[in-house]
């Protein structure tokens, strides 16, 4: 009986030797893989810009400061054109009241309605222009507005890489070729050698200020500053021989 146990044991042992083999040589067959991360970086110059202003008139009445803001436009129009600005594109009239301050007040009554004490014309002015290196100088200009009584606030420049599309599609090669150098490299010390490429999945583009570094999950798009770095990435799965 003790010999029979042993030698069933002893098959057991076997098959399940057997089975492990032929595991680990299946695993070795399918694992001839080497998945890596190529990178590429780029850095570029926006080609193009857009600043934002508002046009911003008030007066006691509604005539005043409709007359004020008509004046006000025509000369904040012959200031653009005369800086070589023509092209530019005038939002809507927005009419707001203009009403007292009285929340501070300890005699204010919460319920009472506000008194109108004028009226404020607000227009958007926005410009779009290759111009990058003149466009931005526009807002500190606009100041030389307030000499004659025109107020035109500066809401903000973007600044735009146009060729990001193009941009997006060298890259993606060249981090590829990233890639794969890295994998012939971990491979070459292991004996192996880099053989077709297997997949490849591009990851986010991250368009950050000139030599940032900062990652998003839905990537990055600045639009801040007039320099940029562009960084794409490539997770790639090569086969080996």
């Amino acid at each position: 009986m003790f010999g029979l146990l042993a030698g069933l044991f002893l098959a057991a042992a076997l098959c399940f030797a057997s089975v492990m083999v032929t595991r680990t040589w299946v695993h070795l067959k399918e694992s001839q893989l080497i998945q890596v991360t190529g990178s590429a970086r780029k850095n570029v110059r926006s080609d193009l810009c857009v600043w934002n202003g508002v046009l911003q008139t008030e007066g006691k009445t509604l005539e005043e400061a409709r007359a004020k803001f008509e004046g006000d436009q025509r000369r904040l129009v012959a200031f653009l054109t005369a800086k070589g600005f023509a092209k530019h594109t005038l939002s809507p009239v927005h009419v707001r009241d203009i009403t007292p301050r009285a929340k501070g007040s300890p005699d204010a009554d919460e319920d009472q309605v506000p008194q109108r004490i004028g009226y404020q014309l607000l227009q958007g002015v926005q410009i779009t222009s290759e111009r990058v290196e003149d466009l931005p100088n526009l807002a500190a200009e606009c100041l030389k507005l307030l000499a004659d009584g025109v107020v035109v606030q500066t809401s903000g420049i973007q600044y735009i890489y146009t060729k990001l599309p193009e941009a997006r599609l060298t890259m993606m090669g060249e981090a590829t070729d990233d890639a794969r150098r890295r994998a012939e490299e971990i491979a070459g010390r292991g004996g192996r050698a880099v053989r077709e490429l297997r997949t490849a999945r591009m990851g986010v583009v991250q368009v950050n200020p000139l030599h940032g570094t900062a990652t998003s999950w839905e990537g990055n798009n600045d639009q801040s500053t007039l320099e940029k770095t562009i960084s794409a990435t490539v997770s790639a799965e090569f086969s080996l021989r």
